[in-house]
């Protein structure tokens, strides 16, 4: 199949956009690599502190076999990450068994978002991202790894980790995921629970119970959030190997994969004859394929964040143009929650990404002549892991859906354009998970309420002040003003005010969560306040539309251009939990349409 005419034509735009930047990446990369493996060059001095705790020395110092470094994100507070506890053990025995040895390289650190929601400390959340890849350079820049295996799942961890990973581009790589915990209280279910909590119908004990009937064990959380999107993307981006990212942790098919990645690890470093590094891997082609990913699937706002910056790394310049061509492109193919009733369990069982790579294929709308780390070509994404008496084989995968409720093909999808839109207008730019809400309310035009605080919110709510249609500004919540925190917890809320009848949206320079839903919300909006962006003109009493259809986002009050944008005291935001040790990220943040990077 040909590839689809906007998929070759932003492919181009971002190519060309990026020439420069992308020649000095690749420039770089090949200045690392020009010296081939780097143990080498190491002095006996240094290699011996690098060995001295290995009972496998002798192998590193006189061999020539490839040697692994381990970057983990692990820690037991979050469920996805627990099960990273034992992997390194497993990548020893499995590096051995491939002829190869490994080390433990560094450890990064994995925030819980569901944990901070609302609380101070998500305030640190974006910019841990930063902070992760500033931590992953750390433990590779010991140079003495030919192959890098890297564990990570959550919301900035995986993107985190790629930025470090294209940093040393001429280092290959391959991610190792852990897998969505089993099936628990439905995701619906749960945030029915939710909605009659905020609006008082039930007891703080009820609540505790239903959560922890839905978070209940080692995994992912089982909406299609930012960490299963993160999975995905990994897949569609060439990172894991096929059919890995849906294998529920400790089982005998997920410690399979892990011990295939490692030995694919191993035999794709210089030293063999298959070398391919991160650079050969994360070109434009990918960054396309990984966005067709995102918009067929429905996935998390936060990546429209995190591709820039990943990209970034990797030499490449993204725009929110290209995110909203490809969306118009690209069919809506899945219903996983928030987007349906279903959860990621579901879609893997239904077909889940080989069945959506495929179909993807067929119609040209994916690159498919790229380098992975499992060998050249997208299309052996399409196949399936299976352990066949113990040993792990791929068949070819699903060549129809077996849940059409949940998974469509690109002829008879779910919706002819893909999940997320791009909205533009006096108020700036931002981004819409269209695909969580009902059409209904893709057009909302109602009286501004505007706040600085989403407690501020939440008080307004429990006073009963939302009587009318009303559009909820949230603003100054951007990176250089607060380091642009979820607004997650205001979503129990204004779903309330949505099932008494009120056409109510959502217009922040903050993040929602991947796991947001029904309340049309215009987030991201750029540029932010704090940086005397639009949204600081907005008043009390304007009237805004939010249109998806159209894709803008004004205000239609005639005076307001000529407004002068007010300011606001920041100072409470400066203090607490770890928040001092971050002033220069916020006085630096690049804006949000960029990545809202630090270090990229």
């Amino acid at each position: 199949m040909a590839l689809h005419p906007v998929i070759d034509r932003v492919t181009d735009r971002i190519r060309e956009r990026s020439h420069q930047r992308r020649a000095g990446y690749l420039s770089k990369i090949a200045r690392a690599g020009e010296d081939g493996p780097r143990r080498a060059h190491l002095s006996c001095g240094n290699q011996a502190h690098a060995y001295a705790a290995m009972e496998d020395k002798a192998d590193l110092a006189m061999t020539a076999r490839p040697n692994l470094g381990i970057v983990t994100a692990y820690n037991d507070m979050l469920s996805a990450h627990q099960p990273y506890e034992r992997f390194p053990d497993l990548i020893r025995r499995a590096a051995h068994a491939a002829g190869a040895t490994a080390q433990v390289a560094g450890g990064v650190p994995a925030m819980c978002d569901g944990v901070t929601q609302g609380r101070a400390g998500m305030e640190l959340s974006l910019f841990s991202r930063d902070v992760i890849a500033l931590a992953a350079g750390v433990a590779m820049s010991h140079d003495v790894f030919d192959a890098a295996v890297w564990l990570g799942i959550c919301d900035k961890i995986v993107p985190g980790l790629v930025i470090a990973a294209a940093t040393f581009g001429h280092v290959p790589a391959v991610f190792l995921p852990a897998g969505p915990m089993p099936s628990g209280l439905p995701n619906d279910e749960k945030a029915k629970v939710r909605q009659d909590f905020a609006a008082g119908k039930i007891g703080r004990d009820k609540l505790m119970a239903a959560e922890m009937a839905s978070y209940h064990a080692p995994g992912t959380c089982t909406f299609y959030g930012t960490a299963n999107t993160n999975q995905m993307l990994m897949e569609f981006m060439g990172l894991q190997l096929p059919g890995s990212s849906f294998v529920n942790p400790n089982t005998p098919l997920r410690e399979a994969l892990t011990v295939a990645g490692v030995a694919r690890a191993a035999q794709i470093t210089r030293l063999g004859n298959d070398y391919t590094p991160v650079s050969a891997i994360l070109d434009e082609r990918a960054f396309v394929n990984g966005l067709v990913g995102l918009m067929a699937t429905g996935g998390s706002t936060n990546l429209v964040i995190h591709l820039p910056a990943m990209a970034r790394a990797a030499g490449i310049d993204l725009d929110l143009q290209d995110f909203h061509d490809i969306s118009q492109a690209v069919p809506l193919m899945a219903r996983v929650y928030p987007n349906g009733l279903a959860d990621v369990n579901h879609f893997h069982a239904a077909g889940g990404l080989g069945f959506l790579i495929g179909q993807l294929l067929e119609a040209g709308l994916l690159h498919p002549d790229v380098r992975t780390v499992a060998g050249e070509g997208l299309d052996r994404y399409t196949a399936e892991p299976r352990l066949a008496e113990g040993a792990l084989t791929w068949v070819e995968g699903p060549g129809e859906s077996l849940n059409d409720r949940i998974l469509r093909p690109a002829a008879d999808p779910f919706a002819a354009t893909g999940g997320l839109h791009m909205l533009a207008g006096n108020l700036g730019r931002a981004v819409i998970k269209a695909s969580a809400v009902k059409p209904e309310l893709h057009v909302i035009e109602a009286r501004a309420r505007v706040f600085h605080d989403q407690n501020a919110v939440k008080a307004a709510f429990q006073a009963g002040e939302f009587t009318d249609d009303t559009i909820v500004v949230v603003r100054f919540q951007g990176p250089r003003a607060n380091g642009m925190p979820e607004l997650h917890s205001l979503t129990p809320i204004l779903s309330v005010l949505l099932d008494r009848g009120l056409r109510v949206a959502l217009v922040t320079d903050g993040r929602m969560s991947g796991a947001s839903g029904k309340v049309p919300a215009a987030i991201h909006v750029s540029p932010e306040a704090a940086t005397g962006g639009p949204l600081a003109r907005l008043r009390d009493g304007d009237l805004v539309r939010l249109d998806a259809v159209k894709g803008s986002l004004d205000c239609l009050d005639p005076d307001f251009a000529a407004r002068e944008p007010v300011t606001a005291d920041l100072s409470g935001n400066a203090e607490g939990l770890g928040r001092e040790l971050f002033a220069a990220f916020r006085a630096h943040a690049a804006p949000v349409d960029q990545g809202a990077g630090i270090v990229v």
